[in-house]
């Protein structure tokens, strides 16, 4: 697997696929700088050889050029996250980029124009992909988010840089972090899987039960589980058409000596508010016109048990409805459990956007391993696929 590390960038333009799809406010203001701040170990290090930076993204879903979602509004918050003026390009081939690419001298950085302004980036355009290759000497894909999409400047473009290719900083963490949870993990190990649906994480459980020793299950998924078993959930959501698949699920882990951790009592509440009444109720004695809402307090008791013997832990999914504070509790306490693992030495990869979401809210991000940057490359990699923007480098 090639890197960043494995070239000399000296009077080389580097052609950077990035994900700066960045939040925005009403006056058009990043709110969230993450995304640039995760891709400066990349930049610096061509900037340190020697190199000059080309940096080609997308930003939003936008029909055509349309200025809301052009990139010239994250100019200002790029040139101060990475310490030096950047250019704009205001297009992303043509005259105009291929102008502002020839000119670029070593330590500059120039941004182009958003991808997506074209319909060929989506459609993974040869045509389209050969015109950005033009640009630069070698091509470098940094951006994890989009490794999952086989669009033109993710995957389809590296088939003209024949040798010269590799990941950045960023894309090679992750790789890395994922591998180590599911190919060199150090036992015992702990996936903590929340969220709404079995149904969006079967795939995912299917793949790592063979990795896991311990399978900590929360979040609204937990009901189709109790039901299955038997138990009452009164108004708490539930796949009525996943009640097999949880049995299934259930029998394949004892098959395989894992684990399963289900919630025994959770914050029941009278409606989905955060001023509705509570109780702290059995998981499979919830009345009529009550739904669990968060996990209850001798759960916590046994998740705590479990993290703290664990040495890579895994967390994709709140156990609760977090965004409301009355319910918040537990996935803010594993929060805690999971932090005080990594601090005795435990590895903890976190990824999915609920999850990334708490960790960032609730100020866990610099207590944990590796935090991902990418929500529905991390499912895929966890369901065992390739990567298209992975293996279009690797090849």
């Amino acid at each position: 697997m090639k890197t960043v590390s494995d070239f000399n960038f000296n009077t080389k333009k580097a052609l950077i696929r990035v994900d700066f799809n960045v939040p925005l406010d009403e006056q058009f203001n990043v709110t969230d700088a993450t995304r640039i701040e995760a891709a400066k170990p990349t930049i610096d290090k061509i900037l340190a050889d020697g190199g000059s930076v080309i940096l080609m993204s997308h930003l939003g879903r936008p029909k055509g050029f349309q200025d809301e979602f052009s990139l010239r509004h994250i100019v200002a918050k790029c040139s101060e996250v990475l310490g030096v003026p950047v250019q704009f390009a205001a297009d992303c081939i043509g005259e105009v980029a291929e102008k502002a690419a020839a000119n670029l001298q070593p330590g500059q950085v120039l941004l182009l124009e958003n991808l997506r302004f074209y319909k060929e980036e989506e459609a993974g355009d040869a045509d389209f992909a050969k015109k950005l290759a033009g640009l630069g000497d070698i091509y470098v894909n940094d951006a994890f988010g989009t490794a999952h999409r086989a669009h033109a400047s993710t995957t389809i473009i590296a088939q003209f840089f024949d040798g010269n290719k590799c990941f950045g900083t960023l894309l090679a963490k992750e790789i890395e972090s994922l591998n180590k949870v599911l190919n060199n993990s150090e036992k015992p190990v702990t996936a903590v899987l929340g969220g709404s649906k079995v149904s969006s994480k079967i795939t995912v459980i299917e793949n790592i039960l063979d990795k896991v020793d311990h399978m900590i299950i929360g979040g609204g998924m937990t009901f189709t589980f109790i039901k299955a078993l038997g138990g009452t959930i009164g108004n708490s959501i539930c796949e009525d058409d996943k009640l097999e698949l949880a049995l299934e699920i259930l029998r394949a882990a004892k098959e395989k000596n894992v684990q399963i951790h289900l919630p025994v009592d959770v914050v029941a509440a009278n409606a989905f508010s955060n001023d509705a009444q509570t109780q702290v109720i059995d998981v499979d004695k919830i009345p009529d016109g009550w739904q669990g809402l968060d996990v209850g307090p001798k759960s916590l008791e046994t998740i705590q048990k479990v993290i703290l013997e664990s040495k890579t832990i895994l967390w994709n999914g709140p156990l609760g409805v977090f965004e409301m504070s009355n319910f918040a509790n537990g996935t803010i306490e594993l929060g805690n459990f999971i932090a005080e693992a990594t601090r005795n030495g435990a590895f903890s990869l976190v990824g999915g956007g609920d999850s990334v979401a708490a960790v960032k809210q609730f100020g866990f991000e610099p207590k944990m391993s590796y935090v991902s940057t990418g929500g529905g490359a991390m499912l895929e990699m966890l369901e065992g696929r390739t990567l298209p923007g992975i293996a279009a480098v690797i090849s």
